[in-house]
């Protein structure tokens, strides 16, 4: 009897080593090729996306190079099964300048565009986009305050349409000489405008190479207010925006 216990107990730590490796091996699979968890840390892309969201970025939507695998384990050059974005996605990327850093920006220049910024309004190819003003919106401070701030709905070139923040009046990139974005790479800006590092600032961000884009944003799976932790199960009920569950990123 104890001999046959022990081959049950044997066995069944088998089953659990077997089973628990196969739900490794897909989540792996899941996250190397189709859909990989992030979460916003900062409020570059308010209103958009909120400090706290926790979003899935689609893999697969620009094909694959060396940064779709986990910790880049091998090393390639180009894409496969490239597909290029479209101007307006809302697209994480590998930071040029760091490339040990994700970035999440929205794509507003093409390789071979033109894009300037000239009193706040975003130009391509020098014609400025619909810029259209809307209801102020209402910052969320972790102190309870609430700041109004000034939103835009911008329309681009192919139909997207989406809400910038202006924070400022004549804020430091409000006016920028004109950016002629390399082949092979794109222009990427915060939707936060004057609380943004992105491609206006050369130095820091830049041109984004193809190669460096890892995914698109697709849609928030959960959403706790700044400032609180998603593992504090015991503030839910206050804590989680419930709205943006489940809500996609456009």
């Amino acid at each position: 009897m104890a001999i046959i216990g022990q081959e049950k107990q044997e066995g069944g730590w088998a089953e659990f080593l077997r089973v628990g490796f196969q739900a490794l091996l897909i989540a792996l699979i899941i996250r190397t090729f189709l859909f990989q968890p992030f979460n916003i840390p900062s409020g570059s892309m308010k209103a958009t996306l909120l400090v706290g969201d926790y979003l899935f970025v689609s893999k697969y939507s620009y094909g694959y190079s060396r940064y779709s695998l986990p910790f880049a384990i091998i090393p390639f050059s180009g894409r496969i099964f490239g597909s290029e974005p479209q101007r307006g996605d809302v697209v994480v990327f590998k930071l040029p300048k760091d490339d040990s850093v994700d970035y999440i920006k929205r794509v507003v220049g093409l390789p071979g565009d033109r894009i300037q910024m000239i009193d706040g309004i975003l130009h391509i190819n020098g014609t400025p986009v619909k810029h259209e003003r809307i209801a102020d919106w209402i910052s969320e401070d972790p102190d309870g305050r609430g700041q109004h701030v000034k939103r835009w709905r911008e329309t681009l070139p192919n139909g997207v349409v989406y809400e910038t923040l202006d924070l400022v009046d004549n804020g430091f990139y409000d006016n920028t000489p004109v950016y002629q974005v390399p082949p092979g790479h794109y222009f990427m800006m915060g939707d936060n405008r004057d609380n943004s590092t992105d491609s206006r600032v050369l130095s820091a961000v830049g041109y984004v190479p193809y190669d460096n884009l890892v995914g698109r944003a697709q849609m928030i799976f959960f959403s706790v207010e700044e400032g609180t932790h998603a593992w504090e199960i015991w503030t839910w009920p206050w804590s989680v925006r419930w709205s943006r569950i489940f809500s996609f990123v456009r």
